[in-house]
């Protein structure tokens, strides 16, 4: 166990009685822990801001705060710049199959963090402008030699193309990471954690990430823009499609940066290779259109 880790838990001003502390896996970006005492569970994570990633806790912070106070999110109890302890969600961490199986609540779950959550900020926010974000880490990865090089100019030129695509939108503020491990289920309501992404974007974002993550048919993508939008599926088509191939975009590029400076034990250079070809993929459907 990451003695640093413990050691930080074990400092904070916020435990009431002896501690036990338990690794949690998965997670690819912070390092999370179960630690309970006399009475309680909490869910622990450790991080500090990630520039590389435009990661930055008092974001974060605000975004949880907002997301607890409209019922998705579990309650953020103490944090500092490197540490946030939650109330523990005795749940079921969702897969892809999970997500299909609970499209229709997860669509409805999604709305309420869209219309929801901007009521319940305080102080400034930040805008997640995904076509901005890959500019960005094609710098990045330009400027650290990654070995990635070769592609950087191909993908830049798709994205502009895509960000043309994708219009119009509407602002909402969005989650901006919907990976099916970030979804629980406790059996009477769901949960969306990790706001560490969270800011304002267009809807079609998080429904795309959701899609392109998750392995969604046709049918079941119809299906939630229809029950998102309360509209015919074919009007948002086109640049939900763009909006697809520019979230597996940005999420390939996420790993390609995670390679170069990435401390958790993770297989990146396979996770870009996965996303590399579901980007592929959704770029020669989008295509057919």
């Amino acid at each position: 166990m990451d003695k640093n880790s413990i050691k930080l838990i074990n400092s904070i001003d916020f435990w009431k009685s002896e501690i036990k502390i338990s690794p949690v896996g998965g997670g690819i970006t912070n390092k999370n822990f179960l630690v309970e005492d006399s009475l309680e569970k909490y869910f622990v994570r450790i991080g500090d801001d990630i520039p590389e990633h435009l990661v930055f806790r008092s974001n974060e912070i605000q975004a949880s705060n907002a997301a607890s106070k409209i019922g998705v999110s579990p309650t953020l109890l103490f944090h500092d710049q490197s540490i946030q302890v939650f109330n523990f969600i005795n749940g079921k961490t969702f897969d892809s199959n999970d997500i299909k199986n609970n499209l229709e609540e997860i669509t409805e779950l999604i709305k309420k963090v869209h219309k929801k959550i901007p009521d319940q900020l305080v102080g400034q926010s930040v805008i997640f402008w995904v076509f901005y974000v890959i500019k960005y880490y094609a710098n990045f990865l330009i400027k650290n030699e990654s070995n990635h090089i070769p592609i950087i100019n191909e993908l830049l030129d798709k994205n502009e193309k895509l960000e043309t695509l994708s219009s119009p939108r509407d602002i909402v503020f969005g989650h901006n990471d919907l990976l099916a491990a970030n979804i629980l289920d406790d059996g009477d309501q769901l949960w969306l954690i990790d706001w560490e992404y969270g800011g304002f974007n267009t809807p079609l974002f998080d429904l795309a990430g959701l899609a392109g993550n998750n392995g969604l048919s046709i049918l079941q993508e119809q299906q939630m823009l229809e029950q998102y939008f309360d509209r015919s599926w074919d009007i948002y088509w086109r640049p939900y499609q763009a909006m697809k191939c520019i979230s597996l975009m940005r999420e390939t590029l996420w790993s390609m940066v995670s390679e170069i400076y990435s401390e958790i034990e993770f297989d990146y250079g396979a996770y870009t290779s996965e996303n590399l070809s579901r980007l592929s993929s959704a770029i020669s459907e989008f295509q057919q259109i």
